[in-house]
């Protein structure tokens, strides 16, 4: 007989838009739950006109939308509505997990915080995402990743090269990691609340996973280092700075800790004579003089493409990798043999779907579904609701679907 699915009867309520915190939805369905996206008749979650605005060439697929919102149940509910309201609350008192990003303003607008939704349901497990945290000044500031993950953390100001203006992330680079914090607390709460028999409010927010991200630095700061030539500092760190290669692209190196890979960095990269040198004779020597030695590597390593030389590195056991492109992670067989990759199903307009980074061996996983079309399940779950067909259409009429 087959294992049924770990969150099977579990009931999620998707009351969010964008990434960070429906898509922690999206992984809690892949084991089973029952994951309902509620939505405002007409607009629909904004994420859902994300791909076509981005305007790459070649594809008609609303890709991401696939990938962050496939495998639940769409109920457009105008819950400015009084009927609207009245739907959400009976769902409420009878769901195990609501997940929202809504603003606090808005949630105190509309009655939809934890205080307010608590009483209808004791062991519903609220999970709330903000950008800036549930307090102080800032909590009521509407915030994406690339400002409240990215810029806000200190990751935006530290991740680049001196004298290099900041760089900006990639979209939902901050989103997807924070929807797995997400899912963590959710889980941990449905423990939580199998030993005590009680809900709970659990919350994270965009600001505190960049400040988790950048916290290998954030915490030398507060450990009493001296951050003000950090920047400098990285770029003196020869063997970990990028170097770009005959064939454009980039060789980073990292962790050559013995003297016998430095020896061999150095040999191969054809600079031996640095092993002589004794303004790089000691560690401390090289740290010092370290920009000398980026110099010198940087004109080297560009005279080879980067496979060419990553031969040679492997086979003397130098830590050296080639960063990816979007392009080599497609055909990647580690990415392809651990699974990163899913088959995507009918309807999603491609072949592939990246994966969320959960594995647990021996645990069934649903087979994936497209993401709902804005309200395509209203009328179902209306009907589960116990709702008849004529008072489903009078809330079409009235706009409240």
């Amino acid at each position: 007989m087959a294992e049924a699915h770990l969150f099977e009867g579990l009931k999620v309520l998707d009351v969010g838009t964008w990434i960070a915190a429906p898509v922690a939805a999206t992984m809690l369905a892949d084991y089973g739950a029952d994951v309902i996206k509620i939505e405002q008749p007409g607009l629909g979650d904004g994420y859902r006109n994300f791909a076509a605005s981005v305007g790459l060439a070649g594809t008609d697929a609303n890709y991401t939308w696939h990938l962050d919102a496939r495998s639940r149940r769409s109920l457009a509910l105008n819950l400015k509505t009084e009927q609207g309201m009245a739907i959400l609350q009976r769902m409420v008192a009878d769901c195990d997990v609501y997940v929202t990003n809504q603003p606090l303003s808005m949630r105190r607008a509309l009655s939809l915080t934890y205080e307010d939704l608590a009483p209808l349901n004791e062991r519903m497990v609220y999970a709330s995402l903000t950008a800036y945290g549930e307090e102080g000044p800032e909590r009521d500031v509407e915030g994406f990743d690339m400002v409240a993950y990215w810029a806000r953390s200190g990751l935006m100001e530290n991740v680049r090269a001196t004298g290099a203006a900041p760089t900006l992330a990639l979209p939902g680079m901050g989103d997807h990691p924070t929807g797995v914090a997400m899912y963590a607390n959710i889980v941990t709460a449905l423990l939580r609340r199998e030993k005590t028999g009680k809900g709970s409010h659990v919350h994270t927010s965009l600001l505190a996973n960049g400040l988790w991200s950048a916290s290998c630095v954030v915490q030398s700061g507060l450990a009493g280092g001296d951050l003000s030539d950090y920047p400098a500092r990285r770029a003196r760190a020869y063997a970990s700075v990028p170097y770009e290669t005959a064939d454009g692209r980039w060789l980073v190196f990292t962790m050559v800790r013995t003297q016998e890979a430095l020896d061999s960095l150095f040999v191969i990269a054809g600079i031996p004579e640095l092993l002589t040198d004794e303004r790089f004779a000691t560690p401390e020597a090289r740290a010092a003089n370290g920009e000398l030695i980026v110099e010198q590597m940087a004109k080297r390593l560009k005279t080879r493409t980067a496979e060419a030389w990553m031969e040679d590195f492997r086979t003397a056991g130098v830590p050296g990798f080639v960063a990816a492109t979007i392009e080599s992670l497609q055909t990647d067989e580690q990415v392809r043999v651990n699974d990163m990759l899913l088959d995507a199903p009918e309807g999603m307009g491609m072949d592939q779907l990246v994966d969320h980074p959960l594995n647990q061996e021996g645990l069934p996983r649903k087979p994936l579904s497209r993401a709902p079309e804005l309200g395509e399940h209203s009328r179902e779950v209306l009907a589960e609701l116990g709702l008849s067909d004529a008072q489903i259409d009078q809330l079409a009429a009235d706009g409240v679907i």
